[in-house]
């Protein structure tokens, strides 16, 4: 039978007072896979199967974290017992600090692969041992990265080492023409009266004529004050035709114009970004602190936007902050998940001196239960922003109830 006692305590303004606990050790590695069901696609918002992961301590506590985009059975096949890839490295080790235990991960990778999918493994499982630590210090994470380093040019005066504010990324059920304005538009209409402050269109699989025409239909409809950012999902493959687009959204002021390009090679990046009136955005997909800087360096690259387990953790994206703070960029962290993942997101955006947004799919304007059960059980948004966590660890509390009826075989 499944264990559910030792989920971390829901979120709260008030910290936990237990003691901290001096030392503890990793006893179990568990998996499991929750999703929607095959009947709910997660192009439109369905949450694909998702594996999840909890690693056990001798202490009664565990760390939890998301595994989004690696199929679920390598995930099993690589994190369980003794014999597991992951579980002869892990089990039995005393947690320090994450670091120590990220290191000897990554040095376990020297003769494999440190890309793809060991790393994103790596990376959920380093954000888990960033929930028990935590936990076991009785401090919530941002703190235990390097506390509040927020300035009051990220959101505003008042809030700016208080709150995080997400971003709500749009999706269609069909992609160009009047279908997908009217639906995007809707949606961010529906979000804005909810109070959220910040959205980004995705007219994808679209003609560059209908990208404006998006940007220009949600400034018509939202007027001036909302952000607006434009993903147009590597659409592009020449500069000129990216180059015109970018010209024309530049009077809808829009924040950052993510993807226009893959990642593959630097150099059109580099020549867009060398043209372009908006700051270029990318990395849902990148793996290590180095893919990250390769695109600062060499593709010109503005906006960062580093997946929390992806990447290769926390431990990672805290140096991917440190990479692109020294050359003058900003790291706005992606999300096209649940918000077991954006949990880690409020963290390194409440440490982080140049985060200004985080991703968020809301819950509210797609038709999938799984993700607004998942959004309801984390940090709730109030006025369009989300009050920076004191809880030890992490702080997102997965109920049983969810792991039992989204069960994925």
């Amino acid at each position: 039978m499944r264990e559910t006692s030792w989920a971390v305590a829901r979120p709260s303004l008030h910290p936990n007072p237990t003691p901290a606990i001096r030392s503890m050790r990793i006893t179990r590695l568990e998996t499991f896979v929750i999703g929607d069901g095959p009947q709910i696609d997660p192009d439109q918002g369905g949450v694909e199967p998702l594996a999840c992961l909890r690693i056990h301590t001798d202490a009664g506590l565990a760390g939890l974290a998301e595994v989004f985009r690696v199929p679920p059975g390598v995930v099993q096949a690589t994190v369980g017992g003794p014999l597991s890839h992951f579980g002869r490295l892990l089990l039995g080790e005393e947690l320090t600090h994450p670091e120590r235990l990220w290191q000897k991960l990554w040095d376990a990778l020297i003769h494999t692969n440190r890309r793809g999918w060991q790393v994103i493994i790596l990376g959920a499982l380093d954000v888990a041992l960033w929930d028990l630590y935590g936990q076991m210090l009785g401090q919530p994470v941002w703190q235990l990265l390097g506390g509040v380093q927020r300035g009051p040019f990220q959101s505003s005066a008042e809030t700016s080492t208080t709150h995080v504010t997400p971003y709500c990324t749009l999706v269609s059920d069909q992609w160009g023409g009047e279908a997908m304005f009217t639906q995007q538009i809707m949606r961010a209409e529906t979000l804005a009266g909810l109070g959220y402050r910040a959205f980004k269109i995705e007219p994808m699989m679209s003609t560059p004529a209908d990208v404006v025409e998006l940007a220009r239909r949600f400034r018509r409809a939202l007027g001036s004050r909302p952000t607006l950012m434009v993903d147009v999902g590597y659409l592009f493959h020449d500069v000129p035709t990216a180059e015109r687009v970018v010209q024309q959204l530049a009077e809808f002021d829009v924040y950052f114009f993510e993807t226009p390009f893959a990642v593959d090679s630097p150099v059109p990046w580099a020549q867009l970004a060398a043209r372009s009136p908006i700051p270029l955005a990318m990395g849902e997909h990148g793996v290590t602190r180095w893919e990250f800087l390769d695109m600062l360096e060499r593709g010109g690259v503005t906006v960062v936007q580093p997946y929390m387990t992806t990447c290769g953790g926390l431990t990672e994206a805290k140096r991917i902050v440190e990479l692109a703070r020294s050359r003058g960029a900003q790291v706005c962290p992606g999300n096209w998940s649940t918000q077991i993942l954006g949990a880690a997101s409020v963290h390194l955006a409440a440490y982080s001196p140049i985060t200004p947004f985080i991703e968020f799919a809301p819950a509210e304007v797609f038709a999938s239960p799984l993700r607004l059960e998942l959004q309801q059980a984390g940090f709730p948004v109030r006025d369009g922003q989300i009050a920076i966590p004191t809880t030890p660890g992490i702080g997102y509390q997965l109920p049983p109830q969810i792991e039992r009826d989204y069960a994925q075989g």
